[in-house]
């Protein structure tokens, strides 16, 4: 199963590698694209979940590492009240 590392560039202008088990992310977030903070954070529990199902459906547990990443981008989004976030690129790792 390809492996997915996408940079986010946050509110203030910091990017963030961040991880997913799948490709799904490539199906819900377009490069370029400025999504408002709360978009983001449902896009990315919609992505993540996705994600650890997929893993699941294949390996027969779920990915403990989508649910890690999840955890990471909300710790990360706390940090702002609104704003815009981008993801920047996408590149595979497995």
């Amino acid at each position: 199963m390809p492996e997915v590392e996408f940079d986010v560039q946050w509110p203030d202008g910091d990017h963030q590698q961040v991880y997913s088990p799948s490709t799904v992310v490539e199906e819900v977030f377009d490069v370029g694209t400025g999504y408002p903070l709360h978009r983001f954070l449902a896009l990315s529990r919609a992505a993540m979940a996705e994600a650890s199902h997929r893993v699941e459906a294949r390996w027969g547990f779920p990915c403990s590492r989508a649910a890690a990443t999840l955890t990471s981008i909300e710790r990360a989004a706390a940090r702002f009240d609104g704003g815009e976030v981008r993801v920047t690129g996408f590149r595979r790792i497995g």
